[in-house]
């Protein structure tokens, strides 16, 4: 909600506030010149100097609040090195001090007149708006017996309407300063939800254009090393023998050289095409590096992540590489959104034929069998992350599964099976 709004409320009843106790005192002087009483110059002098001393309060605190903000009765009001602290405002000694003069005139005003009681109307909402609400209610209950006792000093009588007229109005003053302020703090808290869910929206909205633009990029390049580079390898290849079946004189091998010459140059551009496109995470360091990498900055409350390597490291071709740690990002993404966990272990195993990925973790599980995985919300992007695991690990002919169990956690395993180690030379 915008400030501003509170800032034309406030500024409204600021007007009626000052509209109130100035015609309240215009009555005191009023009534006090047509009773003709003895001390008519004595009220006349006090009403004279409270309103000129309301007055220098009142412009000092406009003078000083600062534009469209507002702070409400019982708030924390943030101090601003720039505001002198002599200022009339709520929460300084300034603005004890005047609200203190103002209740010893109107107090000096009592004695000497019985409609001066009026005057402690306003001076409620003064005072619950210039004290600490543990001083506001105590300050507020000795006005409305001061205002009570003027009325039986002067009329000498005890009626009913003698307390219930200052009592009611105390209650009334503070309900509504209680309500107001109430109203205001579930403004602002509304406001602050409202501006915290624009920049989460825009933060999402950033994270799955990122997401977007690095998946399309893995596509890319797993599309250009599977067709391209593939292509000009088989290209290569098959020149090569060809150039070792000619005759070293023959007419066709300078041609045939050439040829295998072009293939190799566009099957290198076609490979940096293919690190170009790669995932930041390996474009420096090994996938191990990665992954390690990966386990130090996941961060969740009382989660300790480990890295372990098994076996004979071996040079993996990139889309295995993307495979492996798109998969160990995925996995635990999901233990760090869902599982609960205190301890997760992701492990890089190398075999004779296939390297393997494991995520273990020590959560709070769940029935792999038990309902979709949309309905699960196993995804770490919406009930799909499983889905788009096992979509990966078939493009590359491995497998992916998952074992868990209700408060037992969860173990992911994706199996690759290892390229031929000469053709892939040959890639």
């Amino acid at each position: 909600m915008d400030s501003r709004s509170h800032t034309h409320v406030t500024a409204a009843l600021r007007l009626c506030l000052h509209a109130l106790l100035t015609g309240l005192l215009a009555l005191v002087v009023v009534r006090a010149v047509s009773e003709d009483a003895a001390d008519t110059g004595a009220v006349v002098a006090v009403t004279l100097l409270t309103a000129a001393l309301y007055a220098a309060g009142a412009v000092r605190s406009s003078a000083v609040q600062p534009k469209g903000s507002v702070q409400p009765k019982g708030s924390e009001r943030p101090k601003d090195p720039a505001r002198p602290r002599t200022s009339v405002q709520p929460g300084t000694p300034a603005g004890a001090w005047w609200l203190g003069g103002l209740w010893v005139l109107w107090a000096a005003l009592l004695v000497l007149s019985p409609d001066a009681l009026w005057v402690a109307f306003p001076l409620y909402f003064l005072q619950l708006h210039f004290l600490p609400m543990r001083w506001a209610l105590p300050a507020v209950v000795v006005t409305a017996a001061a205002a009570i006792t003027s009325f039986v000093v002067h009329r000498q009588e005890i009626e009913p309407g003698a307390f219930i007229g200052p009592l009611i109005g105390a209650a009334v003053a503070v309900a509504t300063v209680l309500g107001y302020d109430a109203l205001f703090r579930e403004s602002e808290r509304r406001r602050e939800l409202i501006v915290e869910l624009v920049a989460t929206r825009a933060d999402l909205a950033e994270a799955e254009r990122t997401a977007g633009t690095l998946a399309e990029r893995e596509r890319l390049a797993r599309e250009i090393h599977d067709t391209l580079a593939q292509g000009l390898s088989s290209i290569q290849l098959l020149l090569r023998a060809a150039e070792r079946s000619l005759p070293e004189n023959a007419p066709a091998t300078p041609h045939v050289r050439a040829a295998r010459e072009a293939a190799q140059a566009n099957l290198a551009e076609a490979r940096s095409f293919v690190r170009a496109l790669t995932p930041p995470d390996l474009e420096h360091g090994s996938l191990a590096a990665a992954l390690e990498r990966l386990c130090a900055r996941t961060t969740a409350p009382e989660l300790t992540v480990r890295f372990a390597v098994s076996g004979t490291p071996v040079e993996l071709p990139t889309p295995y590489e993307v495979a492996l740690l798109r998969t160990a990002q995925s996995a635990l993404a999901n233990t760090v959104r869902h599982a609960a966990a205190r301890r997760a272990e992701i492990t890089l195993s190398f075999m004779e034929t296939s390297v393997a990925l494991d995520v273990v973790d020590d959560g709070r599980g769940f029935d792999p069998s038990g309902a979709p995985v949309h309905e699960r919300g196993t995804g770490g992007d919406g009930g799909f992350g499983l889905p788009a695991m096992r979509a990966r690990a078939g493009s590359l002919g491995g497998a992916l599964s998952v074992e868990s169990a209700p408060g037992q956690g969860t173990a992911v395993a994706l199996t690759l099976p290892l390229p031929d180690t000469e053709a892939e030379r040959a890639a």
